[in-house]
């Protein structure tokens, strides 16, 4: 897989999440793998540069690998001085967000309700490919509901712009996440420009990553929602693409991993944030193991401290069976 002039280790990427592909994340994704990994997106307005929320989104310090870094807004000067800035900062791929479907940036027409305008896509993405010199990717839906699909459009703008690669989700800004993802559409694009096809959307198993591989033909897929709680699914994608049998972490590998996840966040966060930002983690750590008992798990989402963390952390893989794989 390559984007520009940089070549990827395999054809797996971390899909950019808010709130979640922080910089202790995307660590760990790649320690299991991942041949990308995409920033949170970062707002595209000047003023909020130096806010600390934003610096911590654009920290990619003892990060080994690309950085890419997704970028947001609708105003095509202020997206191309942020793609600049970005590059100044370390940036090795500017990633623009066409994609998000979430209310609030639909609300003031930015990510995936930029494809109801294909000139302003238009003029976003020649501003900002032609203000940096580091390789331009774009993520976008197959469109803004099901009659107004038009991704093989906005692929094709994006190609005649020079944007190296395309990122996919298969469904539309009105799906969000309802409902099940569609790859013909990502299997047409790919059939009509030449540029590199990245496919998104449910990938949860080693299966239905190699499915989507070759249903699609796409030139690599991009990993979200199936990493929560589960960052070696990048490994198991890689050892079932390469024909070998993959196994399932053990209870004790999962506590480890677990442990190191809530150390990386205390220390990148500091004890009273790393603390919260963990709880969603643990979650969907949790989820697939069973279930706790009401008074453990409400203690366990409720604590304040990182020792008490850690420590009901312990407890909880005490109730469940430490030799036994799931």
């Amino acid at each position: 897989m390559q984007i520009g002039s940089h070549v990827l280790s395999n054809k797996l990427v971390l899909a950019p999440m808010a709130g979640i592909t922080d910089q202790p994340f995307r660590v760990l994704c790649r320690q299991f793998g991942a041949g990308l990994a995409v920033s949170e997106m970062l707002t595209s307005n000047p003023a909020l540069r130096e806010n600390h929320r934003t610096l911590l989104k654009a920290n990619h310090s003892g990060e080994n690998g690309l950085r890419s870094v997704q970028i947001l807004g609708t105003d095509p000067q202020q997206m191309a001085e942020a793609a600049y800035f970005n590059q100044q900062r370390g940036a090795d791929i500017i990633d623009i967000n066409m994609g998000c479907p979430a209310k609030k940036v639909c609300a003031v027409a930015a990510g995936s309700a930029l494809l109801k305008n294909e000139t302003l896509v238009e003029k976003i993405l020649d501003a900002v490919v032609n203000a940096v010199e580091i390789p331009v990717t774009l993520k976008i839906r197959t469109g803004w509901d099901r009659e107004n699909r038009n991704a093989i459009k906005i692929a094709q703008i994006a190609e005649n712009a020079g944007v190296a690669a395309l990122t996919i989700h298969g469904r539309t800004r009105a799906c969000k996440f309802s409902g099940e993802a569609e790859y013909d559409t990502i299997k047409q694009v790919k059939q009509n420009v030449s540029i590199p096809i990245i496919a998104n959307g449910d990938i949860v198993s080693p299966e239905k990553a190699a499915f989507v591989l070759n249903y699609t033909g796409a030139d690599a897929i991009m990993i979200g929602r199936g990493a929560q709680g589960n960052p070696w699914i990048f490994q198991q994608i890689l050892q079932h693409l390469a024909g070998e049998a993959y196994q399932n972490p053990t209870i004790q590998q999962i506590q480890n991993i677990i442990h190191n996840h809530l150390e990386h966040l205390y220390r990148f966060y500091g004890d009273f944030m790393g603390v919260r930002m963990a709880r969603k983690h643990l979650g969907w750590y949790f989820e697939p193991l069973g279930t706790l008992p009401t008074p453990e798990r409400n203690a366990l989402y409720q604590a304040e401290t990182t020792n008490q963390q850690l420590a009901l952390v312990n407890s909880a893989f005490n109730f469940f069976n430490l030799n036994h794989a799931i």
